[in-house]
């Protein structure tokens, strides 16, 4: 991995004590023409100020610019100038915050501050608010102030300078920033170079995750064939998200989720990333896409947007049995059939309460569902799957937690009806230009769209089995063409 440069605003700032690292001056790293030419490079900008057209700030400014890894970015300056605009992160925090501070509550002190240099602080009972800190705001050094009204919130982040560093903390310094670098770097011996740097994010516990293991090893094994290395990363990794070139979620997305927050960060920093904030936003809703869906003249079931107001009315407009839908179900889950008006009311009654806004549409039945894979406003797989055995669904999820899916069968593109290609990249073109799962249904009155997943299912020997690796090297050289196209702006 690229070797760590700190940049200070004077020499004497970096004791004798610290670590052996390559250490510069900001003036140098700004005016001296070796540090332009620089590659593969992650710059630690330690300067006194970060303050809007100061050193500290061109300092970040310009390694973006050169295209070093730097922390903090400029995103990070910007956002901690003002509470207006960091307050909008923390607040994602509070439950956290709760959960650690709660037994203080009523109690003095109501004011609590500490420290957090690379996600270490002096304080033991924060110690894992001050990760999700250090992941949400990568900025090496933090001054953090808590504060009690009513409930626990965080009243302020400043950035800390290393000259305002007292002796004592230095030991805590010293290990936070050798874990920090250690982390980064790779120990592999004779690793192959590479050119960019790809982070596949996922969750080893999910049960229905969108690739399997086998799928996850293959893109490293692939990624590194064409250049790029490949490193599979957790929830916990938020911190290192902008050390790649790219991020590729491969874990089920959702608004209020990490993976939003992450597909967020990814597109502030810079990087290319599939599933991209936008299309999870559209995707995940149901009843957003049904109304692009209809605004662009795109063939769908019968639908209507239920809510307890015009409940009387739908069975005027669609005949049992009635499929419901939540908003933001996946996988199936979600989505359930009235057979009769009393199924209807007890569905709708519960769901009700999940939910202010239910998608209402006729049931088709069909033997299976087409999923065409769409990657930059192209078709790339086709499978039909098939219902789960003796269910309506292609996934049949079991009170306890247990789930069965149905078969599946791969196909050419080519050798897929043009009728479903065409109708499924003109509807995940309505979403954007990432990487799309797009359900149909073939009935007697034509071909219909289900919905466009973000985030879709690719599982080795299932969306590939019949043009194999292809799949791989199709996706990863579209990842090197975004970066590419990045890189010459």
């Amino acid at each position: 991995m690229p070797p760590h440069l700190v940049v200070v605003e004077n020499t004497a700032d970096w004791q004798a004590s610290f670590p052996s690292m390559q250490v510069v001056t900001v003036k140098d790293y700004i005016s001296q023409p070796y540090y332009f030419s620089l590659k593969n490079v992650r710059v630690i900008n330690l300067c006194r100020s970060y303050r809007y057209l100061s050193r500290g700030y061109y300092c970040s400014l310009l390694a973006e610019a050169r295209r070093h890894k730097v922390i903090p970015s400029v995103r990070t300056l910007r956002d901690l100038s003002s509470k207006a605009i960091y307050s909008l992160d923390t607040d994602s925090l509070d439950d956290l915050l709760h959960k650690i501070l709660g037994k203080h509550e009523g109690n003095n002190p109501t004011v609590l501050e500490t420290y957090i240099l690379f996600g270490f602080c002096d304080k033991p009972e924060l110690k894992k608010i001050a990760r999700q800190i250090f992941a949400t705001f990568s900025c090496p050094l933090m001054k953090v102030e808590f504060n009690y009204s009513g409930s626990w919130h965080i009243s302020s982040i400043k950035p800390l300078h290393l000259n305002a560093l007292s002796e004592e903390q230095y030991p805590l310094f010293i290990e936070a920033l050798q874990t920090y670098t250690r982390n980064l770097s790779t120990p592999e011996k004779n690793k192959q170079v590479t050119r960019y740097d790809l982070a596949i994010l996922y969750d080893p516990n999910e049960k229905l995750p969108p690739s399997d293991a086998e799928t996850l090893e293959k893109f490293i094994t692939i990624g590194s064939e064409l250049g790029i290395d490949v490193d599979l990363i957790k929830k916990k990794d938020y911190a290192r998200l902008a050390e790649y070139d790219a991020l590729f979620i491969r874990e089920t997305t959702n608004i209020d989720h990490h993976t939003y927050r992450f597909a967020k960060k990814a597109e502030s920093e810079g990087m290319v990333v599939i599933d991209d904030p936008d299309s999870i936003l559209r995707c995940t809703n149901k009843v957003y896409l049904a109304e692009l869906l209809k605004a662009n003249n795109i063939p769908t079931p019968k639908t209507f947007i239920l809510h307890r107001d015009n409940l009387h009315l739908l069975e005027r407009e669609i005949a049992y049995p009635i499929v419901l839908k939540i908003p933001d179900g996946s996988f199936s889950r979600g989505v359930f059939k009235a057979e009769t008006p009393e199924a209807l009311l007890e569905m709708t009654n519960r769901l009700f309460k999940e939910s202010d806004i239910l998608l209402a549409q006729e049931y088709l039945y069909t033997a299976f569902d087409w999923r065409i894979g769409i990657l930059n406003r192209k078709a790339i797989f086709a499978c039909q799957y098939f219902m789960s055995e003796a269910h309506w669904q292609i996934v049949k999820h079991s009170s306890n937690g247990e789930f069965d899916y149905g078969t599946f069968r791969t196909f050419e593109v080519e050798d897929t009806p043009k009728k479903v290609i065409k109708t499924a990249v003109k509807a995940a073109s309505q979403i954007g230009d990432g990487f799309y799962g797009v359900d149909l249904k073939q009935t007697d009155k034509g071909v219909v769209v289900i919905e466009i997943n973000d985030n879709p299912n690719l599982d080795e020997g299932v969306e590939n089995a019949v043009i194999k690796d292809k799949i791989y090297h199709i996706i990863l050289k579209e990842f090197i063409r975004r970066i590419r196209k990045k890189q010459q702006r």
